[in-house]
């Protein structure tokens, strides 16, 4: 809505440096960013190393994003329009720049939830990767909830077992397909009033879920490749997307992710980003274990039990190495 210190929306998307962005009256509106707003590259090496002044600068300094609720201002003619000011976020969604590049990436601001979607099979699916997704969520203090989609391609006992360690974690799981309608009005339901984010790896079918949940978005679909059995890349940037019905709420459309990397999450941090272990990690006889070779660990203890799947357990040291490795090399 027009207001004497501007017009206040929502960024649906932003690419070659003009951004999206939907007035709460509905008006959408294209506009720049405001010179002294726009961000500039940090966290690049000089003479060898990190600059340690432009990585503090960064952490300081506020990267647009889809979701960021902003400002609008016309230029002194009263024509175009540009972002004056982005307004406090109550959340986000980041995970590290790609290529194992020092800084990280904002994928979404005002998220309410993450919402993981993979498939059943083509491509198959790795368990693996989808815990580093969900760890990207937990260290975003994000709730995430898990999407197995294309369950018409597999028997329905191979598609569970796949994934059993799941809900037994506390994550909630929908079994979904586009062409039967499985699951479907469940997670519509899940999504209906939040702003919620879909990621995963590309081919899962998170464009064609999305126009089969909320028919009329539209949204472009892509084939999978039978040479290297993965999606191809159809999501250029994050979208954002109103959702139909009196409920409201939006989802937010990402590019498939064909690596996983965390930003800033500290290796004595990383259990409490599996919530099965931060459930017996206070038991634990030392208050930095971790969970490794120290005595009387209780994680390892409740592996031994059942309690802690062993696949999510070696999900866990396999992580917190990755992350021990790239502490030494920063």
């Amino acid at each position: 809505m027009s207001a004497p210190d501007g017009i206040l929306g929502v960024v649906t998307q932003g690419t070659g440096g003009v951004w999206r962005v939907r007035a709460d009256d509905g008006t959408m509106h294209d506009a720049s960013l405001r010179g002294r707003l726009k961000k500039t590259d940090t966290g690049r090496r000089a003479g060898g190393s990190i600059r340690r002044d432009t990585v503090e600068a960064a952490r300081e300094r506020l990267k647009l994003a889809v979701g960021d609720r902003v400002r609008l201002e016309r230029d002194e003619r009263g024509h175009a329009l540009a972002i004056a000011e982005i307004l406090p976020r109550h959340s986000r969604l980041a995970r590290r720049a790609p290529g194992g590049g020092y800084g990280e990436r904002v994928l979404a601001a005002n998220v309410d939830q993450v919402v993981i979607v993979f498939a059943a099979a083509k491509p198959d699916p790795h368990p693996r990767m989808l815990d580093r997704f969900l760890v990207i969520a937990e260290a975003n203090g994000l709730p995430a909830r898990v999407v197995v989609n294309k369950v018409d391609l597999v028997e329905p006992e191979v598609a569970h077992a796949r994934f059993t360690d799941y809900p037994r974690a506390g994550y909630p799981v929908h079994f979904t397909s586009t062409k039967r309608g499985d699951g479907l009005e469940v997670l519509r339901r899940a999504l209906a009033g939040r702003t919620s984010v879909l990621t995963g790896p590309s081919g899962t079918g998170k464009s064609s879920l999305i126009n089969a949940l909320f028919p009329g978005l539209e949204l472009r679909v892509g084939a999978i490749s039978e040479s290297v059995n993965k999606g191809r890349h159809t999501t250029v940037g994050a979208s954002l997307h109103p959702l139909p019905g009196d409920e409201g709420g939006f989802v937010v459309d990402t590019p498939g992710l064909r690596e996983v990397g965390m930003w800033e999450l500290p290796v004595e941090r990383l259990d409490l980003c599996f919530p099965e272990i931060r459930a017996h990690r206070e038991q634990c006889r030392f208050a930095d274990c971790r969970h490794g070779a120290e005595p009387d660990c209780e994680v390892r203890a409740a592996v031994e039990r059942g309690e802690v799947s062993v696949e999510r357990y070696e999900s866990y040291v396999k992580i917190l190495d990755e992350r021990e490795s790239e502490v030494v090399k920063w």
